[in-house]
């Protein structure tokens, strides 16, 4: 990848590097995977310029970082992140790592018991 100032702006390839947003079987990046979460999350605007070309400035790939972690890395719905991302409160990406969200230690929560009560069940089968 070619250095680029941090102000520049990128191309969705370079973003989708800057991401991780790689096929790990291809080996080819996903900007497809940008492309959809640009019609999802209107706070993504990338420039389009000439030809169709997009391209991203630090603000909006900082809100695709957001995106990405709270998708991928948190396992949030699209609509959960749409809410997040439309309400007042503070997104910087250092604070939402330190402090997992709430609905997540529910899912977590809910997951653990699923699993104790399926671990009985299969001692029952065996035990019986």
């Amino acid at each position: 990848m070619i250095y680029k100032p941090d102000t520049a702006y990128k191309t969705i390839g370079e973003v989708a590097e800057i991401l991780d947003l790689v096929n790990k079987k291809k080996g080819t990046l996903n900007t497809h995977t940008i492309r959809f979460w640009e019609k999802e999350f209107k706070q993504i605007k990338p420039k389009i310029l000439s030809g169709n070309r997009r391209y991203y400035n630090s603000d909006t790939i900082e809100i695709l970082r957001k995106v990405k972690y709270l998708l991928k890395d948190q396992g949030m719905t699209i609509n959960g992140v749409k809410k997040l991302l439309n309400s007042n409160k503070s997104l910087k990406l250092d604070e939402l790592s330190n402090n997992p969200i709430n609905a997540d230690n529910k899912i977590r929560n809910k997951l653990k018991k699923i699993s104790n009560l399926i671990k009985q069940i299969k001692n029952l089968k065996y035990n019986g």
